[in-house]
């Protein structure tokens, strides 16, 4: 009995050391692309701009631009400068819809991937006045580039860490081992 006296509040203690413990808050994110996600243009542009929350490394950068055959769009290789990486785009490519894909690592190690489609229409189509949030000149407000940047990750990362996870499942057995040792003692005192 006595050892179930010092484990339940062992166990509580560790779980709010393990939530209350600051989890590592940079997580690298795709701030921009330009084109953007779900933007619609006259024409593919000569180059692909990705800009992340930090900088890159040119050795693990990789960028693919695939048209709407299936084909690369892509007449080069990525390079990485800072915070942006870039990719040359062969700008007589057809009209549709194209794919962003993209897999770097950041300077600290932290990998990022997503992708994101866009639209390039045919020449004799109209074309749509761009608005704010597809011009590449246009600066995202902080709600806008975390639109952007879950659009650009197309759902593929819940944004829960591993650590939130044992947490909070540490947590939850906590509150279960709480009450169940609350449970008894309230029936060994009722006579039960």
């Amino acid at each position: 009995m006595a050892s179930r006296r010092i484990a339940v509040p062992v166990a509580a203690a560790l779980t709010i050391l393990a939530v209350a413990t600051p989890q590592a808050a940079a997580h690298t994110e795709l701030d921009a692309g330009s084109p953007a996600a779900k933007a619609t243009l006259a024409g593919l542009p000569p180059r692909l701009t990705l800009t992340f929350s930090d900088e890159m490394t040119q050795k693990y950068a990789k960028l693919a631009v695939s048209g709407p055959d299936g084909k690369s769009a892509a007449t080069g290789v990525p390079e990485v400068q800072g915070r942006t990486v870039t990719l040359p785009l062969e700008t007589r490519s057809p009209a549709g819809r194209y794919t962003v894909g993209y897999r770097v690592v950041s300077a600290d190690g932290h990998p990022v991937s997503g992708s994101y489609t866009f639209t390039v229409k045919a020449a004799d189509s109209p074309s749509p006045s761009p608005r704010a949030d597809q011009r590449a000149d246009a600066r995202p407000s902080p709600a806008a580039g975390t639109a952007r940047t879950a659009a650009a990750h197309d759902g593929k990362s819940s944004g829960t860490t591993p650590l939130a996870l044992v947490g909070g499942g540490a947590l939850a057995m906590t509150a279960a081992a709480v009450g169940a040792y609350v449970a008894r003692r309230r029936r060994a005192g009722h006579g039960d």
